[in-house]
């Protein structure tokens, strides 16, 4: 039965084409490669640094949440970083681990770029792994220094489609393996509210710039 019945058809394909439109672009980026999704990442960077200075910190944070929620699985990145006691801990820790360690990624992100100079990126290959993941090979070129390898370890899931599970840096050196030492003696000391704690106070040092 049509439910709008006082429409004209026309009006109606034209609304049906707008929604599509609007659409378009989540399924587009669900459906992007390993590849595509580390370059629109690296795209928004750029821009985030262009404006650096006349965002603050704080604009830089709130204009690269989106940006990394879409990018990367910081949910499973907080997984990997805690290792085994994860397993160990209640739902409620977790969760607050998940979003402790998300909001200290972006903030770090955020203190980190916080300038241009001509910087750009340059993606160099992309290799998919035994494990069905893939690997992303790219280098941050700066004008005045040499350029940065910078390699993304990308996994398929179920939802999102392709993100970002790890960081190498300088091609070899595994960002989450480097948390995972850092996180190991904090469980050890204060367990999982302490690292929680931790992250939330490293987050506020990072936003005051």
């Amino acid at each position: 039965m049509d439910q709008h019945p006082s429409m004209p058809l026309s009006s109606r394909r034209l609304l049906l084409g707008l929604a599509a439109a609007l659409a378009a672009p989540r399924v587009a980026f669900a459906q992007a490669g390993p590849s595509q999704v580390v370059e629109r990442f690296h795209a928004a960077l750029i821009e985030l640094m262009r404006n650096a200075r006349q965002l603050g910190v704080r604009g830089r944070f709130d204009r690269l949440r989106p940006e990394m929620d879409a990018a990367f699985d910081l949910a499973a990145m907080t997984r990997i970083a805690v290792g085994p006691p994860w397993s160990r801990m209640t739902p409620e820790q977790q969760q607050a681990l998940v979003q402790a360690f998300s909001e200290w990624s972006i903030a770090t992100y955020a203190n980190r770029f916080n300038g241009y100079s001509g910087e750009s990126f340059t993606t160099s290959g992309e290799t998919v792994l035994q494990n069905g993941d893939g690997m992303v090979r790219t280098s941050l070129n700066r004008a005045n220094d040499a350029p940065v390898q910078l390699n993304y370890l990308m996994r398929n899931t179920a939802n999102g489609g392709w993100r970002i599970v790890d960081v190498y840096l300088t091609g070899t050196i595994s960002e989450l393996a480097s948390r995972r030492s850092e996180f190991a003696t904090i469980l050890q000391q204060g367990g999982a509210d302490r690292l929680a704690s931790e992250l939330r106070r490293q987050t506020a040092e990072l936003l005051r710039g």
